[in-house]
C-alpha cells in the first residue's frame, strides 16, 4: 500500500482556504488530496530562500506547502492568488 501523507493547514492556510471563489476551491481540494498521495508531485517547485517551502500551480492560484517526511506530514502555509501569495 501507498504511504499516504496527513495533510495539515494553518491558521492562515484555513483561512486562505475560506476565502477562495468556490470553482477554485473545488480545484485546490483536488490538488490537495493528490499532495497526500505525492507531496512532490513533477509540477512542484522548491522556494528558494524560504526555508524548504514548496509550491504547486492551480491555475492563477497557489499552494504553499512544507513536507515533513518523518512526520507523514504536508504542511500546507499559505493558499492564494499568486501576486499575493508570495509577499
Amino acid at each position: 500500500m501507498a504511504t499516504t501523507y496527513e495533510i495539515v493547514l494553518t491558521a492562515a492556510a484555513r483561512r486562505n482556504l475560506k476565502s477562495l471563489p468556490r470553482t477554485i476551491l473545488k480545484r485546490v481540494d483536488a490538488k490537495l488530496l493528490g499532495l497526500g498521495l505525492n507531496p512532490r508531485p513533477p509540477d512542484a517547485k522548491k522556494l528558494r530562500d524560504r526555508d524548504g517551502l514548496m509550491r504547486v500551480r492551480v491555475g492563477d492560484y497557489r499552494i504553499l506547502y512544507r513536507v515533513e517526511d518523518e512526520r507523514l506530514v504536508v504542511l500546507v502555509v499559505r493558499i492564494g492568488h499568486r501576486r499575493e501569495v508570495y509577499r
